[in-house]
């Protein structure tokens, strides 16, 4: 388990030991807004495992203001995308690795996105540093740019440039959790200061799930069957939780 906050995750791994108290969870410090760290920890963490079989790419910044991460790129770009895309660049050797044991489920890799990718500017192109560090963006923009991101990074820059040429046996896929009730709801105060934001602030807490049901779509693209026998390779789901058995769809929104 990797994130910034040394409290979340110890908040984490008690909720696991409760649940499976034999559970083996380490957890580990890491900036996704700082490419010097990512490396030396997912670096560290390629030459201490044997293999990886799941790895969930969940790290985010939602929408709020403008700013620039210690590597002076946009905050949003930087830690909800371009860290992510330095992760998988140095965790794809030991994917591969454990993909050519011919075990099944294969290696997947999946991206937590969003539906407000489709907020993005229309004319992105990711073509330059200064379109990236564009100070001017409504804060909806920013973030929504780093989820179209994820998507065609998923099966543009993953499935076609990567895997296909190589053969890799590892699946890239990105989905949307929904709106869920964590701390990150509390951004959109900032992301709009006054009446607008606190009204999106609660909008999104009243109509959001609970974190364990914001989990239900990684869990299904991490662990079902149909992504192998559909070779649904480099896809985004939009909220699969209509796959899941009838008692774990608890909220229907």
């Amino acid at each position: 388990m990797v994130n910034r906050k040394e409290e979340q995750g110890a908040d984490a791994i008690s909720t696991i030991k409760n649940e499976k108290a034999d559970a083996q969870v380490e957890w580990k410090h890491c900036d996704m807004g700082n490419l010097k760290e990512v490396k030396e920890v997912f670096t560290e963490l390629r030459n201490s495992l044997d293999r990886l079989d799941f790895l969930v790419l969940s790290a985010g910044i939602n929408t709020n203001q403008y700013g620039e991460d210690s590597d002076g790129i946009d905050r949003h770009f930087g830690v909800n995308y371009l860290g992510h895309y330095y992760v998988c660049n140095q965790l794809w050797p030991l994917l591969r690795k454990t993909g050519k044991l011919g075990e099944k489920p294969a290696p997947r890799v999946v991206f937590e996105s969003s539906e407000m990718h489709r907020t993005a500017p229309p004319d992105v192109h990711f073509g330059s540093l200064e379109e990236i560090n564009d100070s001017s963006m409504d804060p909806t923009r920013l973030y929504g740019r780093t989820k179209l991101a994820m998507i065609l990074f998923a099966k543009f820059g993953l499935r076609d440039r990567v895997i296909k040429p190589n053969g890799d046996n590892v699946y890239a896929l990105a989905v949307h959790p929904g709106a869920v009730n964590t701390a990150m709801q509390q951004q959109w105060k900032d992301a709009y200061p006054g009446i607008t934001g606190k009204l999106l602030s609660n909008v999104m807490l009243f109509a959001g799930r609970d974190p364990e049901q914001g989990s239900y779509s990684a869990l299904w693209a991490l662990t079902s069957d149909e992504i192998e026998e559909k070779n649904m390779n480099g896809f985004y789901f939009n909220d699969p939780v209509s796959h899941l058995p009838v008692e774990l769809q608890s909220n229907p929104n």
